[in-house]
């Protein structure tokens, strides 16, 4: 089973000077935890995710060394997330993400979700962005795929012959 028979289409994007508080609402207000940042033409170059809007507000491993107790005053830090809010999406993507093809076979795309801890990963196409595959829709792909279709009045059909 290949990416391009599980992925999701129509995918919400950001654009680079789009600001985080837009990218944030989309994310939030669709349950996602990362939305991709294209260019015009659909050319992938970058993701936010929740946790890229939250890093610029916490204290960097070197405070914690000096000072693991004064180092940061966690007030002042959440009253910094409205200028967060402010910037661009360009400000805090993560460049060049991992990626994989419409044509990459669906467990090897959940081994790099797998490895790398991710709940999503976009799909690629000759630079453009096709779409997203999440851990869900290779879980969907593959309970479908092997006659694992509900049916009416249960909650899940057995495979037969075993």
């Amino acid at each position: 089973m290949l990416v391009q028979e599980v992925m999701s289409t129509g995918v919400v994007t950001a654009r680079r000077t789009e600001s985080v508080r837009s990218v944030v609402i989309k994310m939030l207000s669709r349950h996602y935890g990362a939305i991709p940042v294209v260019e015009d033409d659909g050319r992938l170059i970058g993701m936010v995710t929740l946790r890229d809007v939250l890093i610029p507000l916490y204290p960097n491993y070197g405070e914690y060394i000096h000072d693991n107790v004064h180092s940061r005053d966690f007030v002042e830090m959440e009253e910094g997330y409205a200028d967060v809010l402010n910037q661009k999406a360009e400000d805090v993507m993560s460049l060049n993400p991992l990626t994989v093809s419409s044509r990459t076979p669906v467990l090897e795309a959940a081994s790099y979700m797998g490895l790398k801890n991710f709940r999503r990963i976009p799909v690629v196409d000759k630079g453009k962005l096709v779409g997203m595959v999440s851990v869900g829709d290779v879980n969907r792909g593959l309970f479908f795929t092997r006659g694992h279709v509900p049916i009416e009045g249960s909650a899940v059909a057995q495979p037969s012959g075993r």
